[in-house]
C-alpha cells in the first residue's frame, strides 16, 4: 500500500492515521505483537491488537447476586456438581487453589501464563458457581475454596 497523502482508515469506532509510504503499525502497546494497519485498534492514545482490545472490555463482575443465582439454578438443573461443567483451565485453577490452601491472583497468572484480567474473569465464574471466594489476609487477598 503506497499512500500519496495522509489518509485516515476507520476501523470500528477507532481511527488510525497513516502517512505516505506507511502500511503498518509497529506493535500492540499492550502485548507487543506485530500489527498490520487493518488489525490495529486505537483507543485512548494506545494502539491495540484485537485480543487486547477485547480482553480490556470483557470484564465479568465477581460480586453479582443474579449471576450466582442463575449459575446455581443452571448447575442444579443440569445435575452438575463440583468441577463438572467447567473448562480445563477453570478446573486446573480450582485444583491449584484448593491444593495450595489459597493463592493470590498474581501467582495464578504466572503459573498458568494468563493475564491478571483473565485470572479475575475465571475467578468470577468460579465464584458464581460458589466454588471459590476471596479472603483477606495480612499480605493481601487470596482466592480460597468456598
Amino acid at each position: 500500500m503506497n499512500w500519496e497523502f495522509e489518509k485516515n482508515i476507520l476501523y470500528g469506532l477507532c481511527v488510525i492515521e497513516l502517512t505516505e509510504g506507511e502500511n503498518s503499525v509497529d506493535k500492540c502497546d499492550n502485548c507487543g505483537c506485530h500489527l498490520e494497519i487493518e488489525d490495529a485498534i486505537s483507543e485512548e492514545g494506545k494502539t491495540l491488537c484485537e485480543d487486547c482490545y477485547i480482553e480490556g472490555h470483557h470484564i465479568i463482575q465477581t460480586c453479582d447476586p443474579w449471576a450466582v443465582r442463575s449459575k446455581k439454578i443452571f448447575r442444579e438443573e443440569a445435575g452438575l456438581q463440583g468441577t463438572e461443567g467447567l473448562t480445563e483451565l477453570q478446573k486446573a485453577i480450582y485444583e491449584f487453589i484448593v491444593s495450595s490452601g489459597g493463592v493470590k491472583k498474581e501467582v495464578i497468572a504466572k503459573k498458568f501464563g494468563i493475564s491478571l484480567l483473565e485470572v479475575e474473569n475465571q475467578f468470577a465464574l468460579l465464584r458464581h458457581c460458589e466454588l471459590l471466594k476471596g479472603q483477606k489476609r495480612e499480605d493481601g487477598v487470596y482466592f480460597v475454596k468456598f
